[in-house]
């Protein structure tokens, strides 16, 4: 059962980081092109910090992501190895659907982060993009 888990898990990990890649590969293709106008030079690079400010938030959430789905597989790791002081099968059972439920809940909330990232970023770059020119 415990490897039944952790297969699952794996998959599960290997799901999500498909998805932060595709995530990635859209947002690229999304690279906005700046604003032309007379005054073309000065926009240019306001539009630049402004891109650039963009795209450290955006570094900074994931890392944070990131490092927050690290310690909660620590955390995870830490309990699959308390499984194998259970005593019985039954507090086996009960530790293992313990750590089941963790996991997927620490999954949850890790994909919960990042689409609320993902949607801030998407409303700043389109702020970005729509703003008017001065």
């Amino acid at each position: 059962m415990f490897n039944n888990v952790m297969d699952t898990f794996r998959q599960a990990t290997e799901a999500t980081v498909n998805m932060q890649q595709e995530m990635f590969k859209q947002w690229l293709t999304m690279c906005p092109t700046p604003p032309r106008s007379p005054s073309w030079g000065n926009e240019i690079q306001e539009f630049q910090k402004q891109w650039a400010s963009a795209v450290r938030d955006v570094v900074k959430q994931q890392t944070a992501v990131i490092e927050a789905q690290f310690q909660a597989g620590v955390k995870n790791i830490e309990q699959a190895y308390k499984c194998a002081e259970a005593e019985s099968p039954e507090e086996l059972h009960a530790k293992s659907l313990e750590l089941w439920k963790q996991c997927f809940d620490n999954l949850r909330q890790v994909s919960e982060t990042q689409m609320k990232g993902f949607e801030s970023v998407m409303e700043n770059w389109c702020a970005l993009m729509t703003k008017p020119s001065a």
